[in-house]
């Protein structure tokens, strides 16, 4: 009795030093941890009002330091009150450990913080086995700007369901978070729903445990269907680097948040589908991406030498049904992309993408017998569509998924044999479909 008497006086002390740790009372949140590359790492933080804040890190395999430090940079209105802050000077295939310090105090978090650069293992050994996890579709209810009725979001618990198994990275495919009405005439409506969004309790150990990337759809763009004649799609892309850590956004001749990148082993080129996006009122041909990004997608694509090459974009590619925004609608497009893919003989390309509110896999078959495959997660927290009867000729039987879920994608295997298994999970981590593909 006296020492379970000692334990609970030891925790109740340990609440209230946490408690009254100046940080923990600045901190919105956050950290959420951007790329980690080879020689630097990038972590996210927000703030409940402007503070200065620094990240201390180290190797874990040296007990004694060195300690480095980031610069000391200050949250301001602007940015929503939140930065970036990079770590450099670090080493390939190394996990760091790091400590954030707000106006001075060390913040508290109850689980570690720390990362892992990528190793430099080309011509040196088999490529590492790693885990991506995926989603798209995430609402937060916030009830005196939604709709009336029942509410739209829900089964927050699938963001710790997702850190349970322990990716390497996430990646987002789009509509992570939902513009309401009165978010759209301002600046600062875009700020505050991203705040909202990113702030509950369930996804902070998510951020923090995994390398982050994503893309955007309509819904974190603008109004519903948005397109590139959006008049606020300046704010919408700052915004969206304001709140991610992408390892860029578009080209000098081409704005936008296309970005490329190499995790491990495998090649993940990051589209835009709404900022060039062609306007419905315009009469004529219509694209999604648009000729120079599409040019773009295949030199990046022919110059890959990934045995899995990742198209990642908000809305549907090898979806057969002229329905929504599926990019069959945008039909000479997508058969131009298809064409390019087939005459440059590039192998293992996979589209990943959302918005549906509905999973699937999809399986396309070249002119020259190459597969092109389409993973479609969604939705993470927005209402699923149970009612799907679209004919999409290219949807693998027994795929479709009509639940809320998310999915982890696996490498395996030795060089020149790898093996890619997307495992799909309900809200509770459970698995309810299954599919591999091999190199």
């Amino acid at each position: 009795m006296l020492k379970r008497t000692i334990h609970l006086a030891t925790l109740l002390l340990a609440f209230t030093v946490s408690a009254q740790n100046p940080a923990n009372g600045l901190i919105k949140s956050g950290p959420m941890l951007g790329y980690s590359e080879m020689r630097e790492a990038v972590i996210w933080i927000q703030t409940v009002k402007p503070a200065k804040v620094n990240a201390v890190y180290k190797n874990v395999l040296a007990q004694d330091g060195p300690y480095l430090s980031t610069d000391t940079l200050k949250t301001l209105a602007q940015n929503a009150l939140s930065t970036h802050l990079y770590f450099k000077s670090l080493e390939p295939g190394q996990t760091y450990e790091y400590s954030v310090f707000i106006n001075g105090h060390k913040l508290d978090r109850n689980y570690p913080l720390r990362f892992t650069t990528q190793p430099n293992w080309a011509y040196r050994t088999d490529p590492p086995a790693f885990s991506i996890a995926m989603g798209s579709c995430n609402y937060i209810n916030e009830e005196q700007y939604d709709r009336p009725g029942k509410p739209y979001g829900g089964d927050y618990q699938i963001f710790e369901s997702i850190q349970k198994k322990n990716p390497n990275a996430m990646i987002w495919l789009g509509d992570n978070t939902y513009f309401r009405p009165a978010d759209w005439s301002s600046k600062t409506g875009f700020m505050e729903r991203y705040t909202h969004t990113r702030s509950i309790p369930e996804i902070q150990e998510l951020l923090a445990s995994c390398n982050h990337f994503a893309v955007w759809d309509d819904h974190e763009f603008g109004p519903n269907d948005a397109d590139g004649s959006w008049i606020h799609k300046d704010w919408s892309l700052e915004a969206f680097k304001t709140f991610w850590a992408n390892p860029s956004y578009g080209y000098p001749d081409l704005p936008g948040i296309m970005s490329a990148f190499t995790y491990m082993d495998a090649d993940f080129i990051l589209m835009d589908n709404r900022y060039n996006r062609t306007p419905d009122y315009e009469v004529g041909e219509k694209h999604i991406f648009g000729s120079k990004q599409v040019e773009y997608l295949i030199g990046v694509l022919k110059s890959s030498k990934a045995p899995f090459k990742f198209v990642v974009t908000g809305g549907q590619f090898l979806n057969t049904a002229q329905v929504f925004e599926n990019h069959a609608n945008f039909e000479k497009e997508r058969s131009y992309i298809l064409k390019r893919i087939e005459e440059e003989n590039i192998r293992g390309v996979i589209f990943l993408t959302g918005d549906r509110h509905h999973s699937e896999v999809m399986k396309h078959k070249l002119a020259n017998g190459n597969m092109v495959h389409e993973f479609t997660v969604s939705p993470l927290t927005a209402r699923a569509n149970s009612k799907v009867d679209e004919m999409n000729k290219n949807r693998i039987k027994g795929s479709l998924i009509q639940q809320r879920n998310f999915a982890v994608m696996y490498f395996s295997g030795a060089f020149r044999e790898r093996v890619l298994t997307v495992e799909y999970y309900n809200s509770e981590g459970e698995t309810v479909y299954k599919y591999s593909i091999s190199d």
